[in-house]
Order: structure tokens, then sequence, then C-alpha cells
């Protein structure tokens, strides 16, 4: 019977003109409509100020309402209780009015005395569950959700890319910036039942039922018993290949496959369109629909497009993997880091995302002995084996269970399996069940964040078996075994084997306090190193501006491990975004070697915080500490909420450094916008030097706008009525957008 059916929808599609989607109803085969990219409500809705802080408020209700529960009222007396929980049915959430953001209260019960007391059972299971609504071309909505005792205990709402990775939020629509913390407010905490009752906001209707509809999905996919019959989530689904090649729809009812869809994905990451595909891309993707409509994953491979429908069927296997309710994943999906095999020279780190318990994206590191990505000054021959080899393992689609090291890259062998080793312990970091162990096996390194010791610790049974100390010249190089004095000498050993005994728990040794320290720290990052718990931190370097002014700026260059502060860079910046140097202001000149020397002491973000200003040099002090702060921001793994911009003044420069410009954010938008130019000197000039042209184009930015975001922070464009203007609008449109750059995330 299959084989007829597939006759009939090829002979079908034969006829018809091309078209890129195959759909197999119960009653009659049919074509179902290329999506379209319907885009969400683009108005700014008015919104209270979201804070600039890292730890998320307490949100006061501001609209009470009753709900109504699915279980009747419950009784209680002072010594007796009865236990209620949600129903187990799968329901789609009711579609709620739209409203400003606001959080309800719970659902209000009445009391009455029970007869005897009865527990009911609590039908969802503990744990994380990644759940997405329905797909368009756009991406989709999607929620990490942690349930607990039958309620969202907390919730991380994700708009994703058609990569199905969660996106920066300024590149969302502006209605949605300031609909992420009010709808994770709402969810946290609530029930099966009361999470669909959520109000949506205003201005993001469409994301609100997206995340609402994935809330809900998450609960069904957490019941211990899965409603008979029921496969799947009624809906269209999306899935993407690892390599990002193809883009795949299926759209099922609860119990089968209905239809399929697929689109080419550009350079981008980007959906091509069917108006936009060539016809070679259209006759391919009409291959490859009409295969996986037929046998899924099982498709069969036209000749000469075995790479197109391997690329597909992995796009396939991932949206069916999205649509099914009893997703059997071991891992949590998300981002993870992890370390290869640690040695004196250096080690290798990989950056990874999840998904379905494969490799969707990767980044991989060539650290250098003081632990800090070396970039193109590592070896020659492993920067060039790091492009082949991430696309290795995106093509080897990375099915973890299948899982074996993919082939070395000739000439870097060694990092080629560091690598590998890397990427398999970020998968271990992801499993939903741990293995009970609290460290992995094998060498780690660790650097204390002055780089003075390294130290490679070899762990075996969740136990320290051994410990190496190397130390640093004042060059930053290792000094050599034989180059070093016999008092050194003996302190490394004392340290050693004091590690191995006491671990941080060890005594300075007096008269070797510095070294002594250094070890211990060191010793404390290959701890964290080699945890198979995830940090809440990505390492790297992350720059990011203080509040700017009609003069400059204050940036910082923040290294990162671990969440500490290994290595940062404080410039006083001019107009022209480039480093004042000694000609900048002599107290700032003064207060930067110093701040930079208390932020190294300081080693954490919450102590950061806390570094005094230097005298003589307050604002600027007050703004490299704002920077440093903002630096974290930009390297938080999961936001504690989610905003399109820090509130600030933050400036931009266009390429020729002819605009310098200001952008005001108040309540994480743009609202403000100040225009200067600069002359050959890099000053700005003064008002009765501006001609006509720009003077139109500086009014233009600078006159208030109605609304809390400014007109132009919203995807700027270049306008004018002549060539000169639209040229000068879009080169303050650049410095604009470079501002933002700044603001956001």
């Amino acid at each position: 019977m299959k084989k007829i059916v597939a006759l009939t929808v090829c002979a079908t599609m034969v006829l018809s003109s091309l078209v890129m989607t195959v759909d197999l109803s119960p009653i009659k085969i049919s074509n179902i409509d290329v999506v379209s990219a319907a885009s969400e409500a683009e108005t700014t809705p008015a919104k209270e100020s979201t804070p600039a802080k890292t730890t998320k408020p307490e949100t006061k209700p501001t609209t009470k309402k009753e709900t109504k529960t699915t279980t009747k009222p419950t009784t209680t007396k002072p010594t007796t209780t009865k236990t209620t929980t949600t129903k187990t049915t799968t329901t789609k959430p009711a579609a709620s009015k739209t409203t400003t953001p606001a959080v309800k209260d719970a659902a209000k019960t009445e009391t009455k005395t029970p007869a005897a007391v009865e527990t009911v059972k609590n039908p969802y299971q503990d744990g994380v569950y990644v759940t997405y609504g329905d797909a368009y071309s756009k991406g989709t909505e999607g929620a990490k959700v942690t349930i607990k005792d039958g309620k969202v205990a907390d919730v991380e709402l994700l708009r994703t890319s058609p990569k199905l990775i969660d996106r920066d939020v300024r590149i969302n629509y502006s209605g949605l910036w300031q609909a992420y913390e009010p709808m994770e407010t709402s969810f946290r905490g609530k029930t099966r039942e009361q999470a669909a009752e959520v109000d949506v906001v205003s201005g993001a209707t469409r994301s609100s039922n997206g995340w609402k509809l994935a809330v809900d999905r998450a609960f069904a996919r957490a019941q211990a018993e899965k409603p008979a019959g029921e496969v799947y989530f009624a809906g269209e689904h999306m899935g993407v290949d690892p390599a990002g090649k193809y883009m795949v729809f299926a759209k099922y009812d609860k119990t089968k496959l209905l239809g399929v869809k697929v689109y080419p994905l550009n350079e981008k990451g980007e959906a091509v369109e069917e108006a936009a595909m060539t016809p070679e891309q259209a006759k391919t993707v009409y291959l490859i629909a009409s295969e996986l409509l037929y046998r899924g994953t099982n498709a069969v491979a036209a000749k000469g497009l075995e790479a197109d429908f391997k690329a597909a069927i992995q796009a396939f296997w991932d949206a069916d993997q999205n649509a099914k309710i009893n997703n059997v994943s071991k891992y949590v999906d998300g981002f993870y880091s992890a370390y290869g095999a640690a040695r004196d020279k250096g080690v290798e780190r990989a950056d990874v995302y999840i998904r379905n318990g494969k490799l969707v994206d990767v980044k991989l590191y060539r650290l250098g002995s003081n632990l800090i990505d070396r970039g193109e000054t590592a070896y020659a021959e492993v920067v060039k084996a790091n492009a082949p080899m991430v696309a290795k393992l995106l093509a080897n689609g990375s099915y973890i269970e299948n899982y074996s090291d993919t082939d070395a890259i000739s000439g870097a062998t060694e990092s080629s399996h560091s690598w590998n080793e890397a990427v398999e312990r970020a998968f271990e970091k992801a499993l939903k069940t741990p293995d009970g162990h609290k460290y992995f096996e094998g060498t780690f390194a660790g650097v204390d964040n002055r780089s003075q010791a390294l130290v490679l610790a070899d762990f075996h049974g969740d136990k320290v078996t051994k410990v190496t100390i190397h130390l640093f010249d004042k060059d930053g190089k290792l000094i050599k075994e034989e180059n070093l004095t016999e008092g050194q000498k003996t302190t490394i050993a004392t340290l050693s084997e004091g590690l191995i005994k006491k671990g941080n728990n060890l005594a300075l040794i007096p008269g070797q306090e510095v070294v002594s320290a250094a070890a211990k720290a060191a010793f404390a990052d290959a701890l964290q190193n080699a945890s198979k718990v995830q940090g809440n931190y990505k390492d790297g370097k992350f720059t990011a501006y203080g509040d700017a002014y009609d003069k400059g700026t204050n940036r910082a260059d923040v290294t990162l491990r671990n969440g500490n502060i290994v290595g940062i860079d404080l410039f006083r910046v001019g107009v022209d975004l480039q480093d004042r140097g000694a000609s900048a202001y002599a107290d700032v000149v003064r207060a930067i070697p110093i701040l930079e020397s208390n932020y190294l002491l300081a080693v954490t973000r919450e102590n950061a915080a806390e570094v005094d200003a230097v005298s003589g040099a307050t604002s600027s002090s007050k703004a490299f500490s704002a920077a440093v702060d903002r630096a974290y921001k930009k390297a938080e793994i999961a936001e504690s909420y989610k905003t399109a911009y820090a509130n600030g003044i933050f400036a931009g420069t266009n390429a020729d450094k002819s605009v310098y410009v200001m952008v005001t954010v108040e309540k994480n938008v743009p609202f403000k916008m100040e225009v200067f130019y600069l002359d050959a000197n890099g000053k700005i000039k003064a008002a009765d030097k501006l001609s006509a042209d720009e003077l139109f184009v500086k009014q233009e930015f600078e006159t208030p706008t109605t609304g809390v975001m400014h007109k132009y922070a919203y995807r700027p464009a270049a306008f004018g009525d002549t060539d000169a203007v639209k040229a000068l609008s879009g080169k303050v449109v650049d410095a604009v957008k470079v501002a933002l750059e700044a603001a956001g995330r």
C-alpha cells in the first residue's frame, strides 16, 4: 500500500508545478503551501523599566485576576491537608486575552471540610524539558522548563533562529524585547492549567502564545504516563541539520506524519523561500520532500545528491524528535563547554550546543600554558586544522550514541584527539541523569588568575592522584625544571604533596605565601575545569563599554575563565573609539593600572563590583566598573532575564570616523540619540560649522519621538531625497549600529 501511495504522490507532483511541500492526509493527497514568514506585531508596548542588574527583581502582580482550576476546591483543617495536582490530559493552552505585561495571582481556592485525607499522585516527572511551539520559516519559540512537584520551578524562554539556536534578543521583533521577563515571571510557580491561562504580552501575541504552547508541551513530555495512542504534538515542527544546509518542517497529527516541507538555508542560516530558489534547488527539495514523506529517515538518496539527502534526513530526524511527546534523548539541550587532554604546553577546549542528543554547533580553541586562547598565534598546523575539524564534527551529525573520534587532521593529530575528547566531555555534562561522578577522568590544567602557577592534576575515581606544578617567569613563560632554584623545587614538592592530601585546605607555606596562594588558586581552577557541572559563564574575552559622553567613553576587555577574571585591559577611548593612551587625562592614565590590578585581585563579578574608585578619576572608575559588569553580562550562558540592551549611554562611530553618536538606553530600549560630526583631526565640529545637510540629518536623529523607543533604534536605515543626504544619513546609521552593538548582549 505504501508503494501505491508513494507513486501517487510522485505522479501528482510531476504533473504539477515544482512545489516544495508534500502532504499526506488520512483521506487524500494534496499539497501544503510553503510557509510564509508572518511577522510579529512590531508595536512597542509601554512597560515598566527592566532593572539593569543581573539578579532578577521580585515582580509584584499589577493585575489581580482569578483563574479557573481543573480540580475541585481543596478543603483544609488546621491539622489535615488535602493535596491536589493537575490533570494528566494533553491539551493545547487556551487562547488568552492580550494585556500589557502583568503577573497573575495563583488560583483562588475555597475551603470545605473533607470527609477524609486524600493524596493524589503527581503525574509529572521532575526534570528539565526543552520544547518548542509551532514552527515557521523565521524560526520558532521554545522553552527550557524545569518542572518540580508538578509546577514550573524555572523557565528560560527561547526565540530561535532558523538554525534552532536561541538568538540575541535585539535581533528579534521589537515587540518581543519587553515580553521575555513578564512571561517568564508569569510562568514560574504555575501548574500546567495555570500556565495555560497566563496572559500574553501586548505587541508579542504570537510569540507569547508560542511560549505558552512550548510550556504546555514540556508538561506533556514530563508525564510519567503518556496518553494512550498519542505519539506526536499535533502541529508543524522544525528541524535543522548540524551543518546548517537544510531546514525541514514536518506536520503531524497526534499519531502520524501528514506533510513535509524542505527549505535550503543560505550562508546566513536563513531559509530560502520558494520564490527565491534556483531551479536546481527547487528540483532538489522536491525530490527530498517526496522521499522524506514516504520513507522518513530511511529516505533513499537520489544519485549525485547524497550529501543533500544526508543533511535533509538529519534535519527531518531533528523535527521528528521535537515533535515526539516521548522524546528519549539522554541529554538536556543547551550550551556546554569542556576541555580535552591537558599538558604543560596547553590544552584544547570545545564550546558546543546540543539539541536532541546531537551536536548542532561547535567552536574549537587551542589554549596556551596560561589557559588563555592563543587564536592565530597557536601552532600553524593547529590553526589550519580548526575549521576542517569543525566541519567534520558537524557533518558527522554527532549522534553521540554512535560517536567515535572524528578523524584527526593531518599535522594536528594531538589537538584533534583532544578536541574530540572535549566534545565527548561536553556531552557528559549535558546528561539528564549524571553518572554519579563529580569529576572527569584524566589530566586537567589550572592556572591562577594572575598566571603565576600552572597545576596539572590527574583525576581518578573523583580523587586527585597526582599534582604537577609549574611556575611562570615574568615574561609569562614556564620556567624549565633545570632553571628552578633549589628553594623553588622544595616549595613545589611540598605544595604538590600537600594539594593531593589536603586540597585547598592546605595552609600557606611560611615565607612562600605568594607561590602557595598561586598554586592553591591554580589547583581550584583545575578542579573547576575537571568538574562535570557546567558553570554560569562562557570562557573567553568580552569587550564592553561604560557610559559615553561627548568626549568619548571607557572600554574594558575582560578575559574570563570559570567566571573568574584572568585578564583585563582598560582603555580610555576618544570620539573615534580609539585608545587615547598617554594623551588621555593624566588622572585616568594613572588610574588604569591601579584598577586593572584591583580587578585581577577581585577575581569574581561580585568582588569586581566592590572595587573602589581611584581618587581623581572617579567618573572613569565608575564607567570602568560598569564596563566590567557588562562584559560579564555578555558572557552569561543563561541570562537571569533577557533584554535587548543594557541601560546607559553608548557610543558609536562609522567606518571613516567622520560621525560620532551617543545612544541613550532606558527601560532596556534606546530612546534618545545625539549626533556629532568629526573633522579631519578627529575633533567634534562646532555647530556653526555644519552644512545644511549635516544639520538636517542631525535634527532628524535628535528630534524626540513618541513612544518608548527611538524611531531609528529598530533596524535603522538610511534616508534622504538627495544622494548627499542618503550618503550622510547612511554614515550616521552605521555609527548608530555600532552603538547598539555595544549596548547589546
